[in-house]
């Protein structure tokens, strides 16, 4: 029997039902970075929305001046957002989600929703709303805030509490505005420890969940946290992920990858950190994620057109690999046994707590002679589980 082999399998390759997506600034990202000019030309949008589609990619999202220029008249803007509906009604495509440019013109330059400028902060809700319009009218669900701005190179120059209250008071009127209009959108909020500015207000997944709880709709927020980001600050991301899918806050994520904790590289999904992101879509895919699998990520500045469009199909085939890999993990028997040995115990002792507290079961544990020493005995067999999880990830199980 010939064996069919994975590098030319179709088994990979992306469809609509997928549900992947890319932002109109990743794949026409021109290469550009602080040290050189850009070494791409600019790519259309109705033509980033055809080239995806034809790759079987399935959304594609935008800040508001990826698609209308920023000075941009209204009779322009009513033009380029025509076009580009037809494009994405020719060619099968959604736009899952939307956002704010608040980081790229100098106005904004301390700042959006957190400048000491009340008109700059003023002048941020304006240019949200005619965004969050935008993206309601493209047909957006899910509107992320970055804020990318939103922090201090001079901590002497801002009472960071200060900063707090007002990125609280900006959300908050952001909310009603939707509610006022009727709109079904949710808010996802994306931290990031620093860059462009010195340090970010909530740089980390955790920062944002606790702020979501301070607002005056919660039940309409959510986060989207991203691969590199929370590597920049040296945190496992698949537990930031897991502690927002189990608090019911996963509204969006950005997938890409990084080299440790540097700059916001937005590298090739699985490009680099193979094991993690294995668990991360093993972990999205076994807690039944039905959101958006959305690659905020570019091409290497190495790169021409046809170089773009080999990253874009390089992400999604990647996560279908892993998605295929998290399968035979969760099929494979010598694993599941050792991990159902591993997560043996005393069925009495789990009884005892599983409930919840009694008076009753607290008088138990206190009572029972645990013997730590006996207990501390046992071994887990961790390295075995993990180089069978090696094996499985390199292909030779």
């Amino acid at each position: 029997m010939t064996q069919i082999k994975e590098a030319t399998s179709d088994q990979y390759t992306p469809t609509k039902a997928d549900k992947f997506s890319f932002g109109l600034w990743t794949v026409g990202n021109r290469g550009s970075d602080p040290f050189g000019e850009p070494v791409r030309p600019a790519l259309l949008p109705t033509h980033s929305v055809k080239k995806l589609s034809e790759l079987g990619a399935w959304g594609i999202n935008l800040h508001d001046n990826d698609l209308v220029p920023f000075d941009a008249t209204p009779q322009e803007r009513d033009r380029i957002v025509r076009d580009f509906k037809q494009a994405l009604n020719d060619y099968g495509m959604v736009v899952p989600m939307a956002t704010t440019n608040l980081f790229y013109h100098p106005v904004f330059k301390d700042g959006a929703f957190t400048s000491v400028d009340p008109s700059v902060r003023a002048f941020a809700l304006q240019k949200t709303m005619h965004s969050i319009d935008l993206g309601v009218e493209l047909g957006a669900t899910t509107y992320v805030f970055w804020g990318g701005r939103e922090g201090v190179d001079a901590e002497a120059s801002k009472n960071p509490v200060d900063a707090i209250k007002r990125m609280r008071d900006a959300i908050n009127f952001l909310s009603e505005y939707v509610l006022d209009n009727g709109y079904q959108l949710r808010f996802a909020l994306e931290p990031k420890p620093n860059e462009p500015r010195s340090d970010t207000y909530f740089p980390s997944i955790g920062h944002m969940l606790a702020f979501i709880a301070t607002l005056d709709h919660p039940e309409m927020i959510g986060v989207n946290p991203e691969v590199a980001h929370e590597h920049m600050s040296g945190l496992n991301f698949v537990h930031g992920v897991a502690q927002a899918l189990e608090a019911g806050k996963l509204f969006h994520i950005d997938l890409n990858d990084q080299k440790g904790p540097r700059y916001d590289q937005d590298l090739r999904f699985g490009s680099e950190n193979i094991k993690s992101l294995f668990f991360l879509v093993k972990l999205l895919e076994d807690q039944g994620y039905t959101g958006p699998r959305h690659f905020d990520a570019h091409a290497y500045r190495t790169e021409d057109e046809q170089g773009v469009w080999d990253f874009a199909a390089g992400c999604m085939r990647t996560y279908n690999m892993f998605k295929e890999k998290a399968r035979r993990f969760n099929a494979d028997p010598e694993i599941q046994a050792l991990l159902q040995e591993i997560n043996s115990g005393d069925s009495v002792h789990a009884a005892l707590f599983s409930g919840g507290y009694s008076k009753a079961a607290a008088d138990q544990i206190k009572a029972i002679d645990f013997q730590p020493d006996v207990l501390a005995r046992r071994g887990y067999k961790y390295e075995k589980l993990d180089q069978l999880t090696v094996e499985l990830l390199l292909g030779v199980r």
